[in-house]
Parts: C-alpha cells; structure tokens; sequence
C-alpha cells in the first residue's frame, strides 16, 4: 500500500531559492498536501483548475470542510455549503485523498448525533477523516468509546494529531511560542478507524528534539502499510525552516516508500541540531 508524505502547504517564501516555487514544483517532491485553505475561504474556479493542471494523477489533496459548516453551523442544517463545496472541488475529485473534518474544542460528546448525522450524508465515494479537539474525546471513557466506535462502524479515520514536541520544546523563538499558543495539547491517541490514517506530526523548531519523538511513527507506519493508505503530514512552527527535519527523517522514510524523491540539497542550518 502506498504512504503519501506532504506538508500542510506547497509554498513558502523561503523555499524559492531552492527551487519550490509553485504547487507544482512542490507536487515533484511529495505526494500530498494539507488543504488548509478551505477551512478559512474557497477558492475560486479557476484557481481550482489551475491546481488540477499542476498536478500528477499520483498526487493527492487533503481538503479540510470550511469552519462555516464545522464551526458555524455545528453541523446542522449546512447541506447547500456541502454542495457548494463538493462541486467547486468537483475538477480535483480524482485527487483527493481525503476530505477532513476539523472540530474545534468546544464540539463535546453531547454532539456525536450531530457528528454521525453529518458523515452519513456524505458522498460514499471519497474518504473522509474527522479530528477532534474536545478534551472528553481522549479520557478513554464512554465518550471516546463512543467517538471510536462510531468512527470505526463507518471507516472514517481519526485524524491523530501529534503536538508533544512543539509544547515540550523549551525554544522562545517567535515561531516556537506562537505555534504552542496555537497548536491544541491533546493526548497522543494513536488510533486507526479507517483505511487511511492520517497523522499530523507538529514538529519543534530543533530537529534534535523532534527526530527522537518520530521514531515510534516510523514502526506504526510500516505496519499501517500492510493494508492501508496512511498519510503524513509534518510541521514546524516555521515552516520555511522545516527542510533540516525532512532531511534528517528522509532516508528513514524512503524506507518506507521507496518511490520518494530525494531532497534538494539544503543549506544546513547548525542552530537547529
């Protein structure tokens, strides 16, 4: 089965002077990209058609649903959002490897009606993931049970989230602290639901801290490989500085996936080892 590694974006200012300019310079490297974009504002139409020709038939967008139905609408009543978002995306349908579902803190267990009401009405032909914030969620009580449970009855995979190094990091750069004032500190509960794990690896802005803390993913992954799609995606909290974390996880995950590029080479950066 294949593993897709991408980052959560396909730019960064930084990047041009070692060649990753556009979406697809960056779709030549990786294999999947977060869509954060669509959680704040669509794109317009031919912005969409334009990512669909910069793109290979391998390469795979992972859309997050607008905050307008996830946070807004608390997932009521949004079928016209639904549909517009579906049919704006609709040219990128071959492409996309998941859809995702991004619940803010204040969506609680109460809500779960609510939750499976939402992925029942869903197109049955894409995979869809769902990431939880509400603190309930990772008790491992009836709550989580629940949440799982449900998941799991519907294949929808449970978007893990992996913040230990960027909040146990003792770096004060401006980057550092606003990416632990921004990114939630929720338990690490590696948990498979569906056919297509999701991770999302938020890496420190010390390569030293971060590598140690990926090594238990690399095993996971491997045995995800066996009859799933897993997909990665990994942060700093300077996503500019994020090539020396690549670098040194690279080799580890051509391992994994063989058909991985080999990085550009990277100027390396002695302040982040």
């Amino acid at each position: 089965m294949t593993l897709r590694i991408g980052l959560p974006q396909w730019q960064h200012a930084q990047w041009k002077q070692f060649g990753i300019e556009t979406l697809a310079d960056y779709a030549q490297l990786f294999g999947c990209v977060e869509g954060n974009t669509t959680l704040y504002a669509l794109p317009k139409p031919e912005v969409v058609l334009r990512w669909r020709d910069m793109t290979h038939d391998d390469f795979r967008f992972c859309f997050k649903f607008p905050e307008s139905i996830s946070h807004k609408a608390a997932l009521r009543d949004c079928d016209e959002l639904l549909n517009e978002f579906f049919r704006l995306l609709d040219p990128l349908s071959t492409r996309i490897g998941q859809y995702w579902l991004q619940l803010p803190a204040a969506f609680s267990p109460a809500q779960l009606g609510d939750l499976w009401s939402f992925l029942d009405s869903l197109p049955r032909n894409f995979r869809y993931g769902v990431e939880v914030r509400h603190q309930a969620f990772f008790a491992k009580g009836d709550a989580e049970r629940a949440l799982n449970r449900g998941l799991l009855e519907r294949q929808i995979n449970r978007v893990m989230l992996d913040s230990r190094p960027v909040h146990a990091s003792t770096s004060q750069s401006a980057a550092a602290v606003h990416a632990r004032s921004q990114k939630p500190r929720v338990p690490l509960h590696v948990v498979r639901t569906g056919a297509q794990p999701m991770v999302r690896f938020i890496g420190s802005d010390s390569v030293a801290e971060s590598v140690p803390l990926f090594q238990p993913w690399h095993s996971k992954l491997q045995a995800w490989q066996r009859d799933s799609d897993p997909l990665l995606f990994i942060h700093m909290p300077d996503m500019g500085e994020v090539f020396p974390l690549l670098q040194a996880l690279w080799p580890q995950l051509q391992q994994l996936e063989p058909t991985l590029r080999d990085l550009p080479d990277w100027p390396q950066q002695s302040s982040l080892f």
